[in-house]
Parts: C-alpha cells; sequence; structure tokens
C-alpha cells in the first residue's frame, strides 16, 4: 500500500506540474495529495464547462469551487483532477503526463471554440484516451 500511496501522490504531481506547464492556474501551486485543483478563471472557462467538455472526451473530472469563487456551486471556476484512478489502472508518470496534456489540449479548445464549437478537439482528445486505455486494460 505504502508504494501504491506514494505512486499516486508522484502522479498527482506529475499532473499538475504538466497541467501548469500548460498554463493551468493551480490553487496552491501544485498538489501534495492525490488531487489537484484547477482555476479556471484566468481561461475564461466555467468548471461546469470544461466538466462537461472533458467527459466528452472521455476524461472524468469534477467541477468544483476555487476559493473566493464568484460564480455558483452548479457553474463554478475550477475542476479538481486526480490521480488515483489511473495509478489504480497501472498508469505512471509517463501517462500522467500524456494525461495532463490530453486535459489542456480539451480546455484550449474549449477557449478557442466555446462549448458548442470543441466537438472536433473532444473527439481527437478521446482517440487518444482509448488508446491509452486499450494499453492498459483493466481485464486481461
Amino acid at each position: 500500500f505504502k508504494t501504491y500511496a506514494k505512486a499516486v501522490v508522484r502522479n498527482a504531481q506529475t499532473l499538475a506540474s504538466r497541467l501548469k506547464e500548460r498554463g493551468a492556474d493551480l490553487v496552491a501551486g501544485g498538489t501534495d495529495t492525490h488531487v489537484a485543483l484547477v482555476d479556471l478563471r484566468p481561461l475564461g472557462l466555467t468548471g461546469k464547462d470544461a466538466d462537461e467538455s472533458l467527459e466528452r472526451a472521455g476524461i472524468t473530472c469534477n467541477k468544483n469551487g476555487v476559493p473566493f469563487d464568484p460564480l455558483p456551486p452548479l457553474k463554478t471556476s475550477g475542476i479538481r483532477v486526480g490521480s488515483p484512478a489511473g495509478t489504480t489502472r497501472g498508469f505512471g508518470e509517463a501517462e500522467f503526463r500524456d494525461i495532463a496534456d490530453m486535459v489542456a489540449d480539451v480546455l484550449d479548445g474549449l477557449k478557442a471554440n466555446g462549448p458548442d464549437g470543441n466537438g472536433a478537439v473532444e473527439k481527437q482528445v478521446n482517440a487518444r484516451v482509448r488508446d491509452l486505455c486499450a494499453r492498459f486494460p483493466i481485464y486481461a
């Protein structure tokens, strides 16, 4: 369990670090746990729109409020991303770096195209998600 727990934290830190490199604003600047909170206000996005767009791309996250969030709880100004499910599946730091790129690509597309115009990016990222998951099947 100690090995797994350390991998969960290391993977979350890799995910957060790469998101930060790609321009995401992280609450607390990063993470020391299994999750990271991304503040979407600098991108002009809502947590609800990001959550829904990422879901269509095959990436599960949660919309989440940020400190002093001006938006209501059903909309939010942030998303929460984490590493336990992927770590359990066998993803390592390289895969979490790829996941961060996929998340950032969806967010960039959402910023450029809006919630109703991001279908092409979502479809392209979904293919990458499926390829990654095929390399790490849940059942042998």
